[in-house]
């Protein structure tokens, strides 16, 4: 049996800058509702898919939501959640709908999708206040003429600002936790209606379990977020042997304002060598911020000719180790923020991309290389790239996956069969990559596919029993609810 499929959008984005590497994704295109396969038939009923292409979920209604920051996008989140209570179902909201296991989807529920652009900067106290569906590139736009900057983002600019914060989602700028480390405050509507502010200080526990709860506290309206100086980047690339990796990353990490990592893929030579790109500041104005170049885009047919061919993986590498390096130049923090997953899209009806993502303490990366090594290769399933980030401690999230210290997050992204066959086998490989992560005392990340058993899970979040008491304690009707709540947290 074969899945069907709509348009698919996942995409992989350059590094500006970075010669033809690319830095890493997660998310759909900019308009989820024309090109998400989210759809909604005249009558109301429909389904909403994710970028999995996998996670065709009904939905009673899907309400597309403009309204600004206010009483009028208040009074319309506390109307749509008297119509659901009156007919007894769920509510979520969504912007880009990329986690790949129909986590953000409420199950004949009612879907809401924001979609508005307001954003208010303080360029002094370098905070912005801005819509919780506010796109990352609409915010780079609107910051980038400050000489502003967004401290932390995905690191695609597609998803929406309370998406990143609920999904607990971290960037490539090195020296921070996740991207809810840079929140001061949100505001949001609760089950029962109540508009209510959250923050470190102020309903700190509804703060903990909204940063990574999938909307499950609220409905996030707005968010005051840190922000940082646009500044003129310049990047240097050191090609050595995985042995070396940690260590050499984990120092680069600490002394430069943008790093990442890559490992070589093909088969004979898998993850045997490493690729390390810091980024030196420039003196000199920042121009204005660009979206994908050239290279970005000719990266594409190489990319996605990987699949089947070790000859191309080792054409890739070459391309990233030694050619890159020699065409790369300087560019701004916001142009290198300012990629579209789109750039490197998938293309291949039959295939999907998938996504991984391990956090690994840094005196433990060479033993998950080792594990990685012993497992990935009896899968048949197409590795394509690997790009590692540094994470900073994150104390404040209930499902924190870099609670007590700084983490290597390793994101691997596998093209994938549309078939019921290679979904199985992509299972049974997650599961053994999950145990063999949790043994060297890590985690992995849980927008993707839904393949972790219950017990991994607990295992990796174990204050999740903290999260559903809150979760209790604000929606005892469990209102909102979604994928995420009914695979994991449901009937607890």
């Amino acid at each position: 049996m074969t899945w069907t499929r709509r348009t698919f959008l996942l995409g992989m984005a350059g590094a500006a800058g970075a010669g033809l590497g690319i830095a890493g994704t997660r998310g759909l295109a900019p308009d989820p509702v024309d090109r998400a396969g989210l759809i909604t038939p005249a009558g109301g009923d429909g389904v909403l898919n994710d970028a999995s292409l996998l996670s065709e979920t009904p939905v009673a209604r899907h309400l597309l939501c403009r309204e600004d920051p206010g009483q009028a996008l208040v009074a319309a989140l506390r109307s749509e959640l008297r119509a659901a209570e009156a007919q007894g179902r769920p509510v979520n909201v969504g912007a880009a709908r990329h986690s790949m296991g129909g986590h953000a989807i409420p199950r004949d529920g009612h879907a809401v999708t924001f979609d508005s652009d307001w954003l208010e900067a303080d360029r002094t106290g370098r905070r912005m206040a801005v819509h919780a569906g506010a796109r990352w590139h609409q915010v780079i736009g609107a910051l980038d003429p400050m000489g502003l900057s967004p401290k932390v983002m995905q690191s695609n600019n597609d998803f929406g600002v309370a998406a990143t914060f609920s999904v607990n989602a971290h960037g490539w700028p090195t020296a921070f936790g996740p991207m809810g480390s840079t929140v001061a405050r949100l505001r949001m509507v609760l089950a029962d209606g109540s508009f209510v502010t959250a923050s470190r200080t102020e309903n700190a526990e509804l703060f903990a379990a909204a940063m990574g709860g999938y909307g499950l506290i609220g409905l996030i309206t707005d968010l005051e977020v840190e922000v940082a100086p646009n500044m003129l980047l310049e990047p240097r690339f050191q090609t050595l042997s995985a042995d070396r990796f940690a260590a050499v990353f984990a120092e680069a990490a600490g002394a430069s304002p943008m790093t990442y990592g890559r490992l070589s893929v093909d088969r004979e030579g898998f993850l045997e060598e490493a690729l390390v790109v810091t980024h030196a500041v420039l003196d000199g104005e920042s121009p204005p911020a660009r979206g994908s170049g050239f290279l970005s885009r000719a990266a594409r047919p190489i990319f996605r000719a990987q699949v089947g061919s070790d000859w191309i993986k080792r054409r890739r590498w070459w391309i990233e180790t030694e050619l890159g390096p020699r065409l790369a130049g300087p560019a701004s923090r916001n142009s290198l923020l300012n990629e579209p997953v789109i750039t490197l899209d998938d293309r291949d009806p039959a295939r999907t991309d998938i996504l991984h993502e391990y956090f690994v303490a840094p005196d433990r990366y060479g033993e998950f290389l080792a594990a990685a090594r012993a497992i990935i290769p009896h899968s048949y399933q197409e590795l394509l790239n690997i790009t590692v980030r540094w994470v900073g401690q994150d104390a404040t999230s209930l499902l924190s996956y870099a609670p007590d210290g700084p983490r290597m997050a390793s994101v691997l992204l596998f093209s994938q069969e549309m078939t019921e066959r290679a979904e199985a086998d992509m299972a049974r490989m997650t599961r053994e990559m999950i145990d063999a992560v949790q043994a060297l005392g890590g985690t992995y990340y849980l927008p993707y596919r839904p393949h972790a058993t219950r017990d991994q899970f607990r295992r990796a979040y174990p204050r999740w029993e903290e999260f559903v008491a809150i979760k209790r304690q604000v929606d005892p009707g469990l209102r909102l609810r979604n994928g995420f709540w009914d695979n994991y947290l449901a009937e607890t």
